[in-house]
């Protein structure tokens, strides 16, 4: 395992600088975000990227993401030339030695929460998620309404792509992943790169569209759709862990070599389909982090990991759910558990 940090480029409000003074932290994850989503990515954009975070004392160790265009989702006619395109900065990444690429499949949202800053009793703030207040909220006007998210999509728009996916039921929607992973997959394996799908978060439908990604057994088939060690998964444990049927150790374990990514943080249940994240260590939320990071261990887990959203603590203000200190504190006790773990004896 080696550890890493999110880092959203020369606008993030945290400098590489200060990356590089977290301990053991190695690599960077990062994306070209002003890209358009469907566009290749241009080589020497990437390139360039790659080049600040090595100037910084880092790597460029994972791709997250290159988001996937809803075309391709819908399985409309401009697929082909969409996927051709994902292809293209599939290649590029190859090239330059970036080798692992995280990506999801959700329609239209990206993660979710109805809450950016819960108060906790701590006095710290943390992303929270609750159904029945996302129940209440009026997207008519768009997606600029929600809860940090970026205005992507005007009224019109967004009602167009909520109109048609009402038909696309979730077998279809995995017909069409099959569709995007069997011409992107053999790209990838060819460009020594892995492919690591992000699994839904929250892991249930919202807005009534379908999700997919959501448990183990939804991860298994996944792997199936195209059986090469390129096709894998990033392994998000509070992703993951909203949901309690899901045992994440026993999933690990199940999933074996193809995690390619882990993500690692840890959440609260409150409710049905009601949660809030915690600080990383396992007492303090539902997730048992030792447990998952033991099965990583017995795998043979050899890949990125990084830890995931953190709550926004000592005054501090910026991305919700990107801080600094908290997540440094996450990459500490992560690499704790780790060291522990890795020199066992009994």
């Amino acid at each position: 395992m080696y550890m890493t940090f999110r880092w959203f480029g020369p606008t993030d409000p945290i400098p590489l600088a200060h990356i590089r003074q977290i301990p053991g932290v190695e690599g960077v994850v990062s994306a070209l975000y002003d890209v358009p989503v469907g566009d290749a990515w241009p080589r020497g954009r990437l390139a360039q990227l790659q080049n600040d975070i090595a100037d910084a004392g880092l790597k460029l160790a994972v791709v997250e993401s290159i988001p996937v265009h809803e075309d391709i989702k819908l399985g409309r006619p401009t697929r082909d030339r969409l996927i051709a395109n994902y292809c293209e900065s599939v290649r590029t990444m190859g090239e330059l030695g970036v080798r692992v690429l995280c990506y999801n499949f959700m329609p239209v949202f990206d993660w979710m929460r109805t809450d950016l800053a819960l108060p906790l009793p701590d006095g710290s703030t943390a992303l929270a998620y609750d159904d029945a207040a996302l129940a209440r909220m009026d997207i008519a006007r768009g997606t600029g309404d929600l809860p940090g998210w970026a205005a992507t999509y005007d009224a019109t728009e967004l009602r167009g792509l909520l109109e048609a996916y009402r038909k696309v039921h979730a077998e279809r929607l995995w017909d069409h992943l099959a569709y995007f992973l069997e011409r992107v997959v053999p790209v990838a394996e060819q460009a020594g790169v892995r492919m690591a799908i992000h699994p839904d978060d929250p892991p249930w439908p919202i807005f009534g569209l379908p999700r997919i990604i959501c448990r183990g057994r939804d991860l298994e088939r996944l792997l199936q759709l195209v059986d090469r060690p390129a096709n894998g998964v990033t392994f998000c444990t509070g992703s993951l862990g909203a949901l309690p049927e899901n045992d994440l150790p026993a999933m690990v374990r199940r999933l074996g070599p193809r995690i390619h990514f882990a993500h690692c943080r840890n959440v609260r249940v409150t409710g049905e389909r009601q949660f809030h994240e915690t600080p990383h260590p396992s007492a303090l939320g539902d997730v048992n982090l030792a447990a998952v990071l033991r099965a990583l261990r017995d795998t043979g887990f050899a890949g990125p990991m990084r830890p995931d959203h953190g709550r926004m603590i000592w005054g501090e203000r910026g991305r919700p759910g990107y801080g600094l200190y908290d997540r440094a504190l996450g990459a500490t006790y992560l690499q704790g558990l780790w060291e522990g773990l890795t020199t066992e004896t009994g």
